[in-house]
């Protein structure tokens, strides 16, 4: 009888004990993007995207925490087949130890310029915070994550690999991202001698895709910031060392990258900010000096959309925040290609001896009704006769509107 009574303790104390230790959340987010324009040809250009994003959150006693979510999504497009895809997003365990850490799954990494690679990686992250700064090295493999989300295209058979459709026939070979592996050590602080803020990171990509050619690239980064009262003044470059290896031809190319900004808060009643920056991506420029590839694919503006290899975007930007629930911001981007050989595509018709590809005008208006619920209003247009490498070609616009509700 006493075994018994021991028994019964133990286990009821193994039941309570967790939820006593153990915290939860649960959440459930929906969006709806619906976008309408012209393409490149002039005809119409509709696009539908709905997407539902369960997430989970377990908190492990106090140095610890487990997050996972899901996506759903819901594609269509003008004259293409509804497309329902699903995606394991971002889920990751996390333990503390004092003033160091550990992530482990699908997480988020972003280098200090945001354009080599940027978004979800599996793997495994290691953290300390010293006097000195921030130190984390970590260490990821891309060849699981869905492909239209890591936007993974470095050489020609990465570009064909995201340009392929998804067939749930042929799903292993048609649904994942190219097969990489990445490892960066990253420094950051954020008041060196008191105002200088500064991060920097070396970071290694290798192709462990079943292709002829393979690429693999070096970086070095490094990202500065000086606040001045009611100005922002921040400029940051990177240095690509890469190997292309295929059958009889090994090559070693340099390659270039910066970015540069300057942004002004008023001291007004009204919350805002006028900002101009530029970012340049070096172009081919002899057998030695080639152009800048990132790992992953991020495109700057919104109606010109190509990846930044030989392309140099400045922009101005105005936002501001008018009341509780409406904000909206308005900006004028301008886009020059580096070398006559790196870029193709719209505006380019032909090839030619020009540089400028013209000028695009974008503006949105943001209406949040209440905290779990928000409009997402936007249009504007790209004008290839502001340039002169494709200046007969047609003028590219496109609205869109997004509704984003958190249901639970």
């Amino acid at each position: 009888m006493k075994n018994t009574r021991l028994v019964i303790i133990f286990f009821l104390t193994a039941l309570i004990l967790p939820a006593s230790l153990w915290a939860y959340d649960f959440g459930l987010a929906a969006n709806i993007y619906t976008g309408y324009g012209n393409d490149k040809k002039g005809k119409d250009a509709f696009e539908f995207r709905g997407d539902i994003w369960p997430r989970f959150s377990l908190l492990i006693g106090d140095n610890a925490e487990f997050f996972t979510s899901l996506g759903l999504s819901i594609t269509a497009g003008y004259n293409e087949d509804t497309l329902f895809i699903p995606e394991l997003l971002r889920t990751e365990f996390t333990m503390r130890f004092g003033n160091m850490g550990i992530r482990a799954g699908r997480m988020n990494y972003s280098d200090p310029l945001s354009f080599i690679a940027a978004g979800l990686f599996d793997g495994v992250q290691f953290y300390y915070n010293s006097g000195i700064g921030r130190f984390s090295a970590g260490l990821w493999y891309t060849g699981l994550l869905y492909k239209g989300s890591a936007n993974i295209t470095m050489t020609e058979n990465d570009q064909n690999n995201y340009n392929s459709p998804l067939e749930y026939d042929d799903f292993l070979n048609t649904y994942f991202a190219p097969k990489r592996m990445a490892a960066a050590i990253d420094w950051s602080h954020p008041s060196l001698v008191d105002f200088l803020q500064l991060n920097a990171a070396v970071i290694c990509q290798f192709d462990f895709n079943d292709d002829a050619v393979k690429y693999n690239s070096q970086y070095l980064t490094v990202k500065a910031g000086i606040p001045l009262n009611s100005f922002m003044l921040e400029a940051g470059g990177a240095v690509e060392i890469s190997q292309t290896e295929s059958e009889g031809d090994n090559r070693l190319n340099a390659a270039f990258a910066g970015d540069f900004g300057v942004s002004w808060t008023p001291p007004m009643s009204i919350r805002s900010r006028l900002s101009f920056d530029g970012k340049i991506a070096g172009g081919r420029i002899n057998d030695s000096i080639g152009e800048f590839i990132p790992i992953t694919t991020k495109y700057y503006g919104s109606i010109l959309k190509h990846k930044m290899s030989g392309l140099s975007v400045f922009g101005l930007n105005y936002s501001a925040r008018l009341n509780q629930e409406i904000g909206t911001s308005a900006s004028v981007s301008y886009f020059i290609r580096n070398d006559l050989g790196t870029f193709s595509g719209y505006p380019l018709k032909q090839e030619n001896e020009n540089y400028f590809l013209g000028a695009e005008i974008f503006a949105r208006v943001i209406w949040s009704p209440l905290s779990d619920m928000q409009f997402n209003f936007g249009g504007g247009a790209f004008f290839p006769s502001l340039g002169d490498a494709g200046r007969d070609e047609i003028i590219r616009w496109r609205v869109e509107l997004t509704a984003t509700l958190s249901l639970l």
